[in-house]
């Protein structure tokens, strides 16, 4: 008779735990390469373009009636999708929550926005329209999403492994991200060699990212699963809904202390992200391919960062991790006010400090979150914290551009964005983050 080893039920769980996150990672590496190829590169200036040929002689298209400048449709577009998404996540999250079934909900958002994001390939001439159109359909997808998929992170790993976790589904996004970006460069810079137009590689590329995001988001499909819900709540109408979130949120204020540290430098965050290339370009004097180098830089390097950033975090806790990240960032934007303009290489220098930091403090940022959500309203917590993300990023873009219009400086436009970090790491010290776990009830881990 053999001798081999006996499985235990706590080893098929953890199997089956593993197998989970193993495929709850491949959403980012599903949907990421919408973030970096379409809205990072290739849809804002193609899509002002195709408004531009639809433009009147002054300069202006008329959706619906309202006459807007062509130069501002994508800009615009984008804040509509995000004021689609603020109306949707809220009762997604609450039904996601009430009736446990998050899946089929995850499902139907990935591939609405893969969709909308595939058929991007027929915005060509003079339809400006049905890129406004898509664009707001894939990006509001995209956001409800995604905060379905972080709200499967507090029931896929355990409270020690979730800084690991977070940080290794940032870094599959992040390779994802570079690797496609890679072959779309190579298709749009020899477009001619593959005999087919400029416009047609940007809506190859478009499409592409479309496709990416729908074949591999069956693997996260078919490895997470469903569970019970003891939640009992009715879902509310849209802005009701989230005011209800942030009613019940009150009676956790350390939670809420927690999202408004992070709602503030995670704008700072998301605004260099968004202005980096406008300083390059106008300060700097820096080409369209220098940018785009630039921009491989920092999501190649922010893989390993996110990667780091999660050791760390086992060492010092996620707290410190990110303190010590707010810093960092603080240094790297004033080392941009004193880059010498025409000097590429020390652009790519300031790419590489943004890069290293930029995954770590994302994915540390929503494992720390994730044990900060009260057992059973995942999914409404994380609708709040996707807002936050991505629908109440306006005040930093805001700050830059007022700075600029009165100064006339980029320098000082992008030295502005300090306080941001600065104000982040103050609120975020004072959070006690070990009482803020016990009094959402759920367990401390030894580090965080």
């Amino acid at each position: 008779m053999g001798t081999g080893t006996v499985r235990t039920p706590q080893d098929d769980g953890a199997a089956d735990l593993g197998r989970e996150q193993r495929g709850w990672y491949f959403y980012d590496w599903a949907c990421s390469v919408y973030s970096t190829s379409v809205l990072t590169v290739f849809l804002g200036p193609y899509l002002t373009s195709v408004a531009e040929s639809a433009a009147d002689a002054d300069g202006y298209v008329h959706p619906l009636g309202i006459p807007v400048r062509a130069g501002s449709f994508f800009a615009y577009s984008v804040s509509l999708s995000v004021i689609v998404a603020v109306l949707v996540m809220p009762l997604v999250g609450a039904a996601a929550d009430r009736t446990g079934r998050k899946k089929p909900l995850l499902a139907a958002a990935a591939y609405t926005g893969a969709t909308a994001t595939t058929a991007m390939f027929f915005l060509d001439g003079d339809r400006y329209l049905l890129g406004g159109a898509l664009l707001v359909v894939a990006n509001a997808a995209q956001s409800v999403a995604m905060m379905l998929y972080n709200s499967y992170l507090p029931q896929i790993a355990p409270p020690e492994q979730r800084d690991a976790v977070s940080s290794r589904g940032w870094a599959f996004g992040y390779a994802a991200g570079s690797l496609v970006l890679v072959i779309n460069l190579v298709l749009y810079t020899g477009h001619e060699s593959f005999g087919i137009s400029e416009s047609t590689a940007v809506r190859i590329c478009l499409a592409s990212a479309g496709l990416w995001w729908g074949a591999f988001a069956l693997i996260p499909l078919r490895r997470l699963r469903d569970r019970r819900s003891t939640a009992h709540m009715a879902t509310l109408p849209g802005f009701r809904q989230l005011a209800a979130t942030v009613r019940d949120m009150r009676r956790h204020p350390l939670t809420l202390a927690f999202l408004l540290a992070y709602l503030v430098y995670n704008d700072g965050i998301q605004t260099v992200i968004s202005q980096a290339s406008v300083y390059g370009s106008e300060e700097l004097g820096l080409g369209q391919s220098t940018l785009i180098g630039a921009i491989l830089l920092v999501q190649v390097l922010a893989v390993a960062g996110a990667l780091t950033m999660g050791r760390l975090a086992r060492t010092y806790g996620a707290k410190r991790t990110i303190l010590g990240s707010l810093v960092a960032w603080t240094m790297t934007l004033a080392a941009g006010y004193f880059l010498p303009a025409g000097a590429p290489v020390w652009f790519f220098v300031l790419a590489a400090g943004i890069g290293l930091v930029l995954g770590g403090s994302q994915a540390l940022s929503r494992s720390l979150f994730s044990h900060l959500v009260p057992p059973g309203k995942e999914a409404e917590y994380f609708s709040a914290y996707e807002m936050s993300d991505r629908g109440m990023s306006w005040l930093g873009p805001l700050l830059f551009g007022l700075t600029y219009q009165l100064t006339g400086s980029y320098r000082d436009a992008i030295i502005s964005l300090v306080g941001f970090f600065v104000i982040g790491f103050v609120l975020l010290a004072r959070v006690p983050v070990g009482r803020a776990i016990r009094e959402a009830g759920n367990p401390v881990p030894d580090r965080i």
